[in-house]
């Protein structure tokens, strides 16, 4: 459940002074539409990472996805407020009797952003032909592509044979997508797949015109034309990101308002936590995620006060379908080959240490395995009790690193861990106690290196680095999203080639055996249970080192509504807005 907790100015007296006349806030003329929602302005929200890409196939960063989603569009997305399944570019859809296909009903009235790529400049209309071609393209062999192996890839009827005869770069026919004729469009499932629909919620399966494609090719990495909310007006790398409302665009709310109700979105890539806090005093941001660990105290305050004093922010937190955590390569280097050295990493750390001292409660530790404890996951069927995590044992420890020839380090060699900048000094500070702690638990040198998201990420893929840092944010609401991860069928036949989702390099087959038969069983209790048991395989070879479950914090300036906080992090401004200042109470 969020919480929202209105903070006093006593409590951030060291940081903020006052808003002032929050001149820069009222950029843009707001009117009150039916149902009392304000029509206009201008949304200012910040990323602390530069944009990677907006090729839909090849988002898989949370910056780019916050972007990317309010100018894309799939056939299905999550309400945010409960990430439950919604119409977007279908407006209804229907399962045949045995699970396998699904016919999508399109939306008449949905067009593209007007742009250059189009003959006339204006945007046509998008049909099932667009669907079809890019669900094809998505199935298809391509440096960007990271998307396949958790989208369609034995799922869709044809996909995995569309991928094999794609080589060269050229798209074939997936089988099992069919248009059945302009508005209609029918996908056919290898085996039955209710839970697909989550699935199509993915960036990956956003609709793109081909038009864009041709005359954009590789530079719609930062060209962005779709169907959403807005379209991108000036895109600054590193600097700044404008958006336009669509005018043209399909939505209408409840009371009859034509959607979305901003006038625009303005971002800003303010790399310093520090800096974002004090441009949010200033209010030239609307909302931000985060507070740095070393300031968090100061800003905080005490919760049951802040609630009785003057309101001027709020702060929302809610627990988070996200995991932190250090990954071995397992084919990178020698010495994490060996199970009981990854088992004595595990064992040499104190958790509980990290998540109440270091990050000071903006998370909890990991004590269960990839998957953050989710009271909706046990009760429909995950047995988190059954779950062989890793606690505090640094005499195990010791001993397992023995086992493994290392007795009391020696002879252990010094290895380096690849941590990502960003986002304050959290990371920093983590992998430094971490540092400390397999040392004075090991007796083992951990060195430290820091680079860019992006640099990081094509690291990872890559297998350039063999000890880093990683985040894993749910992609949908499913124990499936976080233990696809260790999917032996995700690694390259070159071992050469990029691992876009198994960084780690794991292939055990009980693990693939258990987690394949948990995508083809219906029952979702029967599918909880396999995945769970999966889970605890690959526990016991221990690829990785859960370090803490996140909780989302993050500030919000009073005057802005419906821009819930949920588990994944899932941001959609077609229906935010801004109330005018002098209209708060």
């Amino acid at each position: 459940m969020n919480r929202i907790f209105l903070l006093s100015v006593a409590s951030l007296s060291l940081i903020f002074s006052s808003c002032g006349d929050d001149k820069k806030g009222e950029k843009g003329t707001k009117t009150e539409g039916s149902g009392g929602v304000y029509i206009g302005g201008i949304m200012r929200l910040n990323e602390v990472e530069n944009l990677k890409s907006l090729v839909p196939m090849s988002i898989n960063d949370i910056g780019s996805y916050h972007i990317a989603y309010q100018v894309y569009e799939g056939l299905v997305k999550y309400d945010p407020n409960d990430l439950t399944i919604v119409p977007a570019l279908a407006s209804r859809w229907e399962f045949s009797a045995d699970m396998k296909e699904i016919t999508f009903h399109l939306r008449p009235d949905v067009k593209f952003h007007d742009d250059a790529c189009f003959a006339d400049g204006k945007g046509r209309t998008m049909t099932a032909a667009d669907v079809k071609y890019c669900f094809d393209k998505l199935c298809s062999q391509d440096p960007a592509n990271n998307q396949f192996d958790v989208t369609f890839k034995d799922r869709v009827l044809g996909a995995n044979e569309a991928f094999e005869s794609s080589k060269g770069g050229s798209v074939k026919s997936v089988s099992g997508v069919v248009v059945a004729n302009d508005s209609t469009i029918v996908l056919k499932m290898a085996s039955p797949s209710s839970g697909f629909l989550n699935i199509l919620a993915m960036p990956g399966c956003f609709i793109y015109p081909k038009e864009a494609v041709d005359k954009y090719g590789a530079d719609m990495r930062t060209k962005a034309i779709g169907t959403g909310p807005f379209f991108v007006e000036t895109l600054k790398e590193g600097e700044v990101i404008i958006m336009k409302k669509n005018v043209n665009y399909w939505g209408v709310d409840e009371h009859g308002n034509k959607l979305p109700y901003l006038d625009g979105v303005k971002w800003s890539f303010i790399r310093e936590k520090k800096s974002e806090i004090l441009k949010f005093k200033a209010g030239d941001l609307d909302m931000i995620y985060r507070i740095p660990v070393e300031m968090f105290s100061e800003i905080m305050g005490d919760l049951s006060d802040a609630k009785a004093k003057k309101n001027d922010f709020q702060i929302i937190t809610s627990p988070a379908l996200n995991t932190n955590f250090l990954g071995f390569n397992l084919q990178a280097n020698p010495v994490w080959a060996k199970k009981e050295v990854r088992q004595a990493f595990n064992y040499a750390i104190d958790r509980n240490k990290i998540a109440v001292f270091t990050i000071q409660g903006e998370g909890t530790a990991a004590e269960y395995g990839m998957v953050p404890y989710t009271e909706a996951f046990e009760k429909e069927g995950y047995d988190y009790k059954s779950l062989k995590g890793y606690k505090f044992d640094p005499a195990k420890a010791k001993e397992l690193l023995k086992a493994a020839g290392y007795p009391d380090g020696k002879g252990f060699p010094e290895v380096t861990l690849e941590i990502n900048s960003g986002g304050g000094d959290r990371n920093i500070l983590v992998a430094e106690v971490i540092q400390s702690m397999l040392k004075e638990n090991l007796n083992v040198k951990v060195n430290i290196n820091t680079v860019p998201l992006a640099e990081h990420i094509e690291n990872a893929q890559s297998g350039k680095t063999d000890f880093f840092r990683y985040g894993w944010i749910a992609d949908y609401p499913d124990p499936e999203t976080f233990l696809t991860l260790f999917y032996g069928k995700h690694l390259p036949a070159n071992p050469q080639d990029k691992s876009y989702i198994n960084i780690f390099r794991y292939k055990n087959e009980r693990f693939d055996s258990l987690f394949a038969a948990s995508q083809v069983e219906p029952d979702v209790a029967k599918r909880f249970a396999l995945l769970s048991q999966a889970e605890n395989v690959m526990l016991e070879d221990a690829p990785f080192m859960p370090i803490f479950y996140d909780e989302n914090f993050k500030l919000e300036q009073k005057g802005v509504r419906n821009l819930p906080e949920n588990a994944i992090n899932f941001i959609d401004l077609t229906k935010a807005y801004i109330i005018p200042k002098e209209k708060l109470k």
